[in-house]
């Protein structure tokens, strides 16, 4: 067996989430948008499948909003609330894709600045203040970073938010934090949470969007005034309670999945960074989620690391990415002053719940070996 060292990009689902799911497809597998015996037994379950979510993100069952996914939900969260209340928009500088391209496009209109980072990834609480003003529309920051895994002050920024622009809401994007941290208490001071079920254990193409209640959004898809009219079209109920039976499972199981995948993690890349030479860890250890090891090597592009780690049975991932045929760094790492020599030598290793020792001692003889096979060739 591969040692499946990629949960960031996606996870197995769930024992728990599968059952819940198979259920919706082969019985209950009525239009919850109905009146009739079937459809009322569909919105049955998907009522009871946003309490659940609700209390696992925090907040009302009146405040979820379902998605297709995180990206969705990123993108309802950025365009909708300038929609609403056009504004500059600001970002930090390490955000995922689907709300750095969301947050561009609105600024194209508008105005919106982007907020730095340090050498750890965390955003630069000095710097904000001077850039939130009165008319800021909505200001972003992610709660874990998808590629270093950095925890993000969140309850800090919000507050200066409070401060300086009371108008303005704060959007997070929980998607790589659900799995680690507690959503409910870390990410309470936002208006705007986005979540993705494949990320803790749940199918794809599912996700949710906490909109809480001073929180105004214009919808993205519109047509059957579904979900409060915020986000139309047939409810995928089986995946939607599939996404919750994972969540429950993740909160009822967290404590103890973060104390032993840190120690997994900890293990892993105290060994590689002891085994290869010119290998250095990106950010702070202690500032990250516990399923986070990302590292950088000297004298190794990724894309060439990433093919022999796959052949020796490795799967992982890197923080960069193809632009019209030239492999460049990651925008978290330019971010973060990593220099682009040595950012193009980035390797992701990401644990889950399942992680095993078995896999944790096949990556530490599978990198060194070949980071060396690369150096030498």
């Amino acid at each position: 067996m591969p040692a499946y060292l990629d949960h960031a990009a996606t996870t197995p689902m769930r024992p728990e989430a599968v059952e819940a799911m198979l259920a919706l497809l082969t019985e209950n597998y009525g239009n919850p948008s109905g009146s009739h015996a079937v459809s009322r037994q569909a919105k049955k379950a998907l009522e009871e499948a946003r309490e659940v979510v609700a209390e696992a993100l925090g907040a009302r069952p009146g405040e979820v909003v379902f998605t297709a996914g995180g990206t969705e939900a990123d993108n309802l969260a950025i365009t909708g609330a300038v929609a609403a209340r056009p504004g500059p928009v600001l970002w930090s500088a390490v955000e995922h894709h689907a709300v750095l391209h969301s947050a561009e496009n609105a600024a194209k209109a508008l105005g919106g600045q982007v907020v730095p980072v340090g050498p750890d990834g965390v955003v630069d609480l000095d710097a904000l203040p001077r850039l939130v003003g009165p008319s800021t529309s909505v200001v972003a920051v992610m709660l874990a970073n998808n590629e270093v895994g950095t925890v993000q002050p969140l309850v800090e920024v919000a507050a200066v938010v409070a401060e300086q622009a009371p108008g303005a809401l704060v959007m997070t994007d929980a998607v790589q934090a659900f799995q680690w941290l507690d959503v409910a208490a870390l990410a309470a001071a936002a208006d705007l949470v986005a979540v993705s079920a494949h990320k803790f254990g749940g199918p794809k193409g599912v996700g949710a969007l906490v909109v809480r209640g001073r929180a105004r959004l214009e919808p993205l898809i519109v047509g059957g005034g579904q979900e409060r009219g915020l986000r139309s079209g047939t409810h995928n109920v089986a995946g939607i309670v599939a996404m919750a039976a994972a969540m429950a499972a993740v909160v009822a199981e967290r404590e103890r999945t973060v104390a032993r995948v840190a120690a997994l993690r900890d293990r892993l890349a105290d060994g590689l960074l002891a085994a290869v030479e010119g290998a250095q860890e990106t950010g702070d250890r202690s500032r990250k989620v516990a399923g986070n090891c990302h590292l950088t090597f000297e004298g190794v592009e990724s894309e060439a690391l990433l093919m022999l780690l796959d052949g020796a049975g490795v799967c992982a991932s890197a923080g960069s990415a193809c632009t019209s045929g030239a492999v460049e760094p990651s925008h978290v790492l330019s971010a973060m002053g990593v220099p682009r020599e040595r950012g193009l030598g980035a390797l992701r290793l990401s644990l889950g719940p399942g992680t095993t020792e078995a896999e944790i001692a096949l990556a530490l003889e599978a990198v060194p070996a070949a980071v060396a096979r690369l150096r030498e060739a």
